[in-house]
């Protein structure tokens, strides 16, 4: 019979009394750790990975602690079946996943399945088979052969897959040497080393504002104590460049650096700066690494010998051996929230993890978030800035564009001064970045004849066409259908008619009003892994003249020939009543603004608005940050919203929607009351019915020195909800659907 234990450190046994009770945590989303026996013939210690039985199968874990035994009577429990040999979890990862389940208010289990997503890298590891030259040329010989053979030196073995990638052939070239007889086997190490990155290798020569701020974070690096620096530069200063050299620092003293990214897939320009900065490429870590790369990862962050790691907001789980920095790139991404599962905010975390490991951390942003900015005028942070553009580049002209007085013709979406600006532009030989976040073809199709809306029949959001696959798609659920003839409801044909643009209807305009100009749509549903890295290559070499993207053309990307950025639809976002849509849609202006001019010439960016006086649209055009954040803080301090003040979301789900109803009003009538928090609520969430569940939100809004989460379990823990209801509970939420 398993009991539950406890996961609270205790103190270790004595040398000659070895531990007889582990404390083993599982990743399950259960109450604690669980009481395991200790075989005599078995050396645990804590941070061991085991195996254990749990009911009628065997489940991984992590040894959180040892009881001697008292209060738990030991013929009762189960011996712990297997211990590992990689090694056992560092002290500080553990500490952090406790920090995190508290904070998140998450069964600890859950934030260590987080940490334990790769059980291949916790085995023996499998040997590969690597190949040489060894035996005559083969019967038949092809250029392909040929290839491969060139590689082949008899003196280095190499798997099949290096041969196959050097030669440029497939992998089935290289079998068929082998079967000839003319490549021989023999075994390699399971992996490949990573290769040792020089901090001392030659860097790109740094500007005296640019080498100002290196010192400064190399000095964070130096300290060996925990620090917060932001780098504060402008779109095109060489913040990367920068916060490099602290990497460097870091790697030369001996210890692991983290650098984390809000889109891995879109880092093949920072990649490539990274490995000319160090020799040798870093370690990569994100949702498109194939499992036998995890799995390398994984072992050689755990040894040490993977010295960087590059990587999403997961790779903070990773059992660094060593850690001595973090890097949070645009650290105003909304992306480093989590929104499932563990709720958790990486830049904060990445925070917390410094904290507790005694290390330096450091942001990067051109818009830091205004959180961030708070931290720094109260002297949290170290503030270091960058403003201006690396060489001779300046900052891009920003311009409205009234929509009142310049609208567009019908069934088009772009004005005539862009329209006028492109065509200039690309007489120029410069590359034009057309900017609207909302993918697919069109955000609604409806009937002419009855009036007909598809909607998802699984979530409250209409089916968004996307022509280029000729489907009708929720972008909440996934659910989509192929584009009918005639509409369900009335039966007529040729009535559907597509409302409002997506990128894919964009393009259709483009290649109509600029037959002879190369295009090409960069959206998350249209490119993605390799694919997205060879387009984003092939622009930045100019081998594109007009550009359409979403959201993915604002992060980070350097092209040289692009020189005016069209901003089609400014006003999306502004009005959602999100409490942070100014400071989001300010961003990503600003960042798809800062696309342009980043070569020699000189950059026009046009937002195309139907509020042309809104604040934000005239701080875009003045290049007056500062005064859009103060006028922000100032309306959030008032409202005492983040910074000023703490937000937690409860979402109630379930299939039927009076069991969820009746579930959040008995919970609302269980509230205790205080005065540092108020709870609104429960209501309708704003998408109320998403993947055939019905969901009730409640919002909790604090005090900044309130103990909301002593409070929510004050308030949730003697409270059962029915099973068929499920709970979400997200501190600090950034998504308010």
């Amino acid at each position: 019979m398993l009991q539950p234990g406890t996961l609270a450190r205790l103190a270790p046994m004595s040398s000659d009394s070895p531990p007889s009770v582990a404390e083993v945590l599982l990743p399950l989303a259960l109450a604690g750790a669980y009481s395991y026996s200790v075989p005599q013939d078995m050396a645990l210690r804590e941070g061991s990975y085991v195996r254990v039985p749990l009911g009628p199968r065997e489940a991984t874990g992590v040894v959180w602690g040892f009881n001697g035994g008292g209060g738990v009577d030991d013929a009762k429990l189960r011996d712990v079946s297997e211990v590992f040999e990689t090694p056992p979890m560092p002290e500080l990862q553990r500490r952090f996943i406790d920090w995190v389940a508290h904070y998140t208010m998450s069964p600890p289990g859950s934030v260590l399945r987080m940490c334990v997503r790769v059980p291949e890298a916790l085995g023996r590891e499998k040997g590969r088979t690597g190949y040489r030259r060894s035996g005559p040329e083969p019967e038949r010989m092809t250029p392909q052969r040929m290839r491969v053979l060139a590689e082949a030196h008899a003196e280095i073995a190499r798997s099949t897959a290096d041969l196959a990638e050097a030669a440029g052939v497939s992998g089935g070239v290289v079998k068929g040497l082998v079967e000839a007889g003319t490549l021989s086997a023999e075994p390699l190490p399971a992996f490949k080393p990573f290769r040792v990155p020089d901090p001392g290798a030659p860097s790109v020569r740094l500007s005296r504002s640019q080498e100002r701020a290196a010192k400064a974070l190399r000095g964070a690096v130096a300290a060996r104590n925990f620090s917060v620096s932001l780098l504060d530069g402008v779109t095109g200063s060489g913040k990367t460049e920068v916060y490099l050299e602290a990497v460097a620092a870091c790697v030369a003293s001996g210890r692991q650096a983290l650098v984390l990214l809000p889109e891995i897939a879109l880092t093949v320009q920072f990649l490539r700066r990274f490995e000319a900065r160090f020799g040798a490429p870093p370690a990569e870590w994100h949702s498109a690494v194939r499992p036998r790369e995890r799995e390398r990862v994984w072992r050689a962050v755990a040894r040490g010998s993977a010295l960087i790691v590059v990587g999403a907001r997961s790779a903070l789980f990773l059992p660094f051996a060593d850690l001595g920095l973090i890097v949070v790139d645009e650290e105003h991404e909304s992306a480093y929230k989590q929104e499932d599962g563990v709720a958790y905010h990486a830049r904060d975390m990445a925070v917390v993890y410094g904290s507790l490991g005694d290390f330096p951390v450091m942001l990067a942003s051109a818009t830091p978030a205004l959180e961030t900015m708070n931290n720094v005028q109260a002297g949290r942070y170290a503030h270091v800035t960058l403003a201006d553009r690396h060489g001779s580049a300046g900052l891009p002209e920003i311009r409205a564009v009234d929509m009142r007085k310049h609208p567009p013709a019908s069934g088009t979406w772009l004005s005539e001064p862009l329209a006028d600006a492109m065509t200039q532009t690309l007489g120029d030989g410069g590359q034009v970045l057309l900017y609207l976040n909302r993918r697919g073809y069109a955000p609604l199709t409806l009937c002419r004849a009855c009036g007909h809306r598809f909607a998802c029949p699984d979530c409250d959001a209409w089916l968004v066409e996307h022509r280029f696959r000729r489907q009708l798609t929720c972008h909440h659920c996934g659910y989509s259908l192929p584009v009918p003839k005639a509409c369900p409801q009335c039966e007529a044909e040729d009535k559907l008619v597509a409302c409002g643009p997506g990128v894919e209807r964009l393009a259709a305009e483009v290649a109509e009003r600029y037959p002879d100009a190369r295009a090409v749509i960069l959206s998350s549903d249209l490119t993605r892994g390799a694919t997205l890295r060879d387009l984003l290559r092939e622009i930045a070499e100019g081998e594109f003249d007009i550009i359409i993207g979403t959201q993915l053309v604002a992060k980070g990307h350097h092209f040289p020939d692009l020189t005016l950025v069209g901003v089609v639809d400014g006003d999306i976002g502004l009005g959602n009543g999100d409490l942070r849509a100014a400071e989001r849609t300010y961003q990503v202006l600003c960042q798809v603004a800062g696309r342009a001019g980043r070569g020699e010439k000189a950059g026009l960016a046009l937002i195309q608005t139907y509020q042309p006086e809104h604040a934000l649209i005239t701080a875009l055009a003045a290049h007056d940050r500062d005064g859009f954040y103060a006028h922000e803080m100032a309306a959030r301090e008032h409202a005492a919203l983040p910074p000023f003040g703490r937000l937690a979301g409860l979402v109630l789900s379930g299939a039927s929607q009076d069991g969820v109803e009746d579930a959040a009003r008995r919970l609302a009538r269980q509230a205790p009351r205080a005065e540092t928090v108020r709870v609104l609520g429960p209501a309708p969430a704003p998408i109320a019915f998403v993947r055939g569940r019905y969901r009730m939100r409640f919002l909790l809004k604090a005090t900044r020195s309130a103990d909301l989460q002593a409070y929510l379990r004050t308030w949730l823990e003697p409270h059962k909800l029915p099973s068929s209801v499920r709970l979400q509970i997200d501190i600090d939420p950034y998504s308010f659907m």
